[in-house]
């Protein structure tokens, strides 16, 4: 693992990577769907995990629209 890999994004890092507002970015970490962790009053995110998340993300999204085009064809 390179040193870049565990490197540990800021929730405003986090929000300008993935273009979302910080409120979305709380919400969607809180409910467990993007992998973040605590320290004292503050949100740490891995970007390797984060790197994960989005290719997980883009991949289901290419599946189910390769489902919808297949069914309507």
């Amino acid at each position: 693992m390179k040193a870049s890999d565990s490197e540990a994004l800021t929730a405003k890092e986090v929000c300008a990577l993935l273009r979302i507002h910080p409120s979305t970015l709380y919400k969607l970490t809180k409910q467990g769907r993007i992998p973040g962790f605590r320290i004292g009053n503050d949100w740490r995110f891995r970007m390797e995990l984060i790197e994960r998340w989005m290719a997980e993300k883009s991949m289901y999204a290419r599946l189910a629209r390769n489902v919808i085009e297949s069914s309507v064809n």
